[in-house]
């Protein structure tokens, strides 16, 4: 089997405008969550937001493709290079905004519409291989808020099955609209003062926006360029509730043959994982299935930790975020805490303030609306 390892990581979220700012600030406890109001006909929410206004889908992906590339230490153009870049929510603020002149306009003339082929949802995975010139395979997955996980083990099996050597993956997300917000109000999933994982008191989710994206290589490849290297992917696993909408299967069965998967194809054991980095999303029901899980599968004692009370839930994105954020802890031997947590519900060992320990092994969850379910497994 080819091994594949993460060269390059490209970050942005609420916490800091790049991955060393987002993991410093993230150790040392700090959140990202602000009171804000972006929207003048919604009341000010807590939100994870970048800079003071909702940012764009286009510059968000610029951004973090150019760091990943510069991090590597690769220069564009590279050809050969795969594009696995997801979103849940791609350009819905761009539809949204067509909508609304659509809605006040009595006689909406087809010109308004500009260029729309712009903004499809695969569009965005599109304009970042213009981006590095890449002419080969592109790929632009939607699996809800598994996104992240997902695009970098597709790009991992484009590397095991030799469609390519190196691949740049991940996910990118800008859902801070007036439906996004209106839409998980209404559902009463949305958190009034801020995001507290594993919490008694825990209320919701707060959205946040958030970027991050990987250089993947063929161990092999990377070692011919003398290229650093964060960490190597082991395995992962992928699978689907066929439950609910929006509510996870209450059991996990599916989340635990997921991680099952993820494990057996790592050949590893639970007893092998030194820290789980949890989606840990605050919603009572995520929180309550994803502790039942952890309790069921692994010993008394895995390291856990959510850094939602710190990014935001950035939807798609916040797998890919919880990749980059558990490379660093691999990098570094520390474990990022949960920041938010004041009374935990559940009996798991929650990482509390960030300490150093032996980390070797780690597994990443990720669990969407429509009971999409992926875990990923990473190694030193």
């Amino acid at each position: 089997m080819v091994k594949i390892v993460v060269t390059g990581i490209g970050l942005v979220s609420a916490l800091g405008g790049s991955l060393e700012n987002s993991w410093q600030n993230l150790i040392a406890g700090k959140s990202g969550i602000r009171l804000h109001q972006p929207f003048p006909q919604l009341a000010p929410i807590p939100l994870g937001l970048i800079a003071q206004q909702p940012s764009e889908l286009t510059m968000l992906t610029q951004m973090v493709v150019a760091s990943a590339l510069q991090d590597s230490g690769l220069v564009a153009p590279l050809a050969d290079c795969a594009v696995v870049i997801g979103s849940s929510r791609s350009h819905q603020a761009s539809w949204e905004m067509l909508a609304r002149q659509m809605y006040n306009a009595n006689n909406f003339p087809v010109s308004s519409f500009g260029n729309w082929l712009d903004i499809l949802p695969h569009m965005n995975a599109i304009a970042a291989a213009r981006q590095i010139g890449a002419s080969g395979i592109v790929l632009a997955p939607m699996a809800a808020c598994a996104t992240g996980i997902w695009s970098i083990a597709q790009a991992a099996m484009l590397i095991q099955t030799g469609q390519c050597q190196q691949a740049i993956a991940g996910a990118v997300e800008a859902p801070i609209t007036p439906l996004t917000l209106a839409g998980f109000q209404q559902m009463g999933a949305l958190a009034k003062t801020g995001a507290y994982p594993f919490d008694l008191h825990r209320e919701g989710l707060v959205l946040g926006e958030g970027a991050a994206v990987f250089v993947l290589e063929s161990a092999e490849f990377a070692k011919q360029r003398q290229a650093k290297v964060y960490g190597e992917i082991l395995g992962f696993g992928l699978t689907n509730d066929a439950y609910h909408s929006n509510s996870p299967e209450p059991e996990g069965k599916s989340a635990i043959a997921a991680i099952k998967q993820c494990l057996e194809r790592s050949c590893l054991l639970p007893t092998d994982i030194d820290y789980i980095h949890a989606h840990g999303t605050a919603t009572q029901l995520n929180d309550q299935m994803e502790s039942i899980v952890i309790q069921r599968m692994f010993p008394q004692g895995v390291a856990v930790s959510s850094t939602k009370g710190s990014t935001g839930h950035t939807l798609g994105a916040s797998g890919a975020l919880g990749v980059a954020f558990s490379l660093m802890a691999l990098r570094h031997q520390i474990l990022p805490p949960c920041v938010g947590l004041q009374q935990p519900e559940f009996d798991l060992d929650i990482v509390t303030a960030a300490r150093l320990s032996r980390i070797r092994q780690v597994l990443c969850l990720s669990f969407g609306f429509g009971g999409q379910n992926a875990a990923i497994a990473l190694a030193r």
